[in-house]
């Protein structure tokens, strides 16, 4: 099975719950990896690989919801809860912090399989997303600064000579930046290169009138 393959993290504190549902996802032809504990995931190695997290609700010391919480700032993957104990106020917590899922046990094993389907499937398109975000970044990093200074005018459309003027410079000097980001970019034309400085987050000029 190689790296790319996906993976399911079960964390649940019962060890029948474990075996039943890692039989079953294992049976699938997906990778899994069992906890007891919150900790005991967190201290775990990880695979770089798309991935579904099954947290149960109730876990000793660190709850779920609490751990869902502390990878709130991380690139985690999306999270299926499951609970024997389940509430109305703790289901709508968990989804409105992100879960893409809120089984209940006894838990029906399409329903379960279902759902890492589409975990995976999300997580796939955020690491996507994320090499794309990096492989921009580290194009803009060989952006000198005054190429940076640039940009913004560029994506918004303003031509060489009014770009020139409002940065004190030639008309020739900003055609050659203009040609230099674009190179450093890889972008092949202005509609592209648009859609990378958003990506980027690059603030917005207003448009030449």
């Amino acid at each position: 099975m190689n790296s790319d393959s996906p993976i399911v993290f079960l964390v649940d504190d019962d060890f029948r719950v474990r075996e039943a549902l890692s039989s079953l996802i294992s049976s699938a032809g997906i990778r899994v990896a069992v906890f007891s504990s919150a900790a005991e995931f967190l201290e775990s190695e990880k695979p770089d690989a798309p991935a579904c997290l099954i947290l149960d609700l109730q876990l000793p010391g660190t709850s779920g919801l609490d751990l869902q919480q502390q990878l709130a700032a991380a690139d985690a993957p999306p999270i299926v809860f499951i609970s024997g104990h389940g509430d109305i106020p703790s289901s709508v917590r968990a989804m409105k912090a992100g879960a893409i899922e809120f089984l209940s046990k006894p838990i029906g094993e399409r329903e379960l399989l279902d759902a890492i389907d589409d975990a995976i499937a999300r997580d796939r398109v955020a690491r996507q997303k994320r090499l794309e975000l990096a492989d921009l970044q580290r194009h803009y990093e060989h952006l000198t600064p005054r190429e940076r200074e640039v940009l913004p005018f560029v994506v918004a459309g303003f031509a060489n000579k009014v770009t020139a003027a409002d940065l004190g410079t030639s008309e020739i000097t900003i055609g050659v930046h203009r040609g230099q980001i674009m190179r450093k970019m890889g972008a092949k034309a202005l509609a592209e290169l648009v859609r990378m400085a958003d990506t980027l987050g690059i603030p917005r000029l207003a448009g030449p009138v």
